[in-house]
């Protein structure tokens, strides 16, 4: 899209719509996950996909990097990925008798961390930095990545025999996890009839440009955040941390990352403000994973999700 799109508000609706269109001619029945990757993404955020092996997310990752034309990488994580496998490395050069960086995967715009969980600590904290502040440290060194640098990565919530599960800091730098879920058995069967001759990925492209995507990020930034909804949104993250159940509640980062997801969801929905809706909408994909909670809870079934369910049916959403 050209410049003169872009101009007002009706330019930002032209611009999401094609986004949304494109990667739903891919993901039959995920209107709503392509909703909130689509905010994370807007927002700065990175996202764990945290469902069943066969349900979309690769393909998700693929349609958001084709559609705004952007560098793509994809790592399948393993237990003997090392983290230079994912940074990079430095090689000496003996004709030049210095050493030259050689930049790993990382060094893209949007990398898929497949099955995340499979790989040792070591080297899933090789990512730690990367996510927080989008550059990499090797040999002393510091290198910048894109400004673009986003990060969907997947795990299998069901097996667990060769994993690592995540440590609490590094849960904290995902700004959502979500799960896409299963679609109606219509849609599975609007699915075999789209790959019936070719996969729907060899047929999108580019709807937007990278230098588009980042004006659409700077616009969320100038979404309006009323000092009451500020408040409100501190106040369900605040309320984590006092629930009975709740060993380790929500921090500060979180209530960063609900203020700018809430403004990018506004955007999204091409209004220039955000609501208490907005808030409510992502506070579980925002809070639930950053949720430890007490032993004895897990044990009776709680989950974090019904946790923050429960904090927003008690906080008080502003008039």
């Amino acid at each position: 899209m050209n410049d003169a799109s872009l101009q007002g508000p009706a330019g930002t609706r032209a611009l999401v719509a094609a986004v949304s269109d494109n990667i739903a001619r891919v993901m039959s029945g995920q209107a709503g996950s392509i909703r909130n990757i689509l905010a994370a993404f807007l927002a700065g955020g990175h996202v764990l996909l945290e469902d069943n092996p066969g349900t979309g997310k690769t393909t998700l990752a693929k349609a958001l990097a084709r559609t705004i034309g952007a560098d793509y990488r994809r790592v399948q994580f393993t237990p003997d990925l090392l983290p230079s496998d994912i940074l990079g490395v430095s090689v000496f050069n003996p004709r030049d008798q210095s050493f030259e960086f050689h930049p790993g995967p990382v060094f893209t715009q949007i990398l898929l961390a497949d099955e995340i969980n499979r790989a040792s600590p070591r080297t899933q904290s090789a990512l730690l930095e990367a996510m927080a502040e989008r550059q990499v440290s090797v040999e002393g060194k510091t290198h910048a990545l894109d400004d673009l640098f986003f990060v969907i990565a997947t795990q299998n919530p069901v097996e667990f025999r060769g994993t690592y599960p995540l440590p609490e800091a590094q849960m904290d730098r995902f700004a959502v996890r979500l799960a896409l879920g299963y679609v109606s058995a219509e849609q599975e069967v609007d699915i075999l009839d789209a790959q019936a001759f070719a996969h729907p990925l060899e047929r999108i492209g580019p709807r937007v440009s990278v230098e588009d995507v980042r004006r659409l990020k700077e616009a969320v930034k100038a979404v309006r955040l009323a000092a009451e909804l500020k408040r409100y949104a501190v106040d369900i993250v605040r309320a984590t941390r006092e629930r009975p159940s709740v060993q380790l509640g929500a921090g500060p980062r979180a209530a960063l990352a609900l203020a700018r997801l809430a403004q990018a969801l506004a955007l999204i929905d091409d209004s220039g403000f955000v609501t208490p809706d907005h808030i409510r909408e992502m506070a579980v994909p925002v809070l639930a994973h950053r949720l430890v909670l007490d032993p004895q809870a897990k044990f009776s079934g709680t989950t974090a999700r019904q946790v923050v369910e429960e904090v927003l049916a008690a906080v008080r959403a502003p008039a």
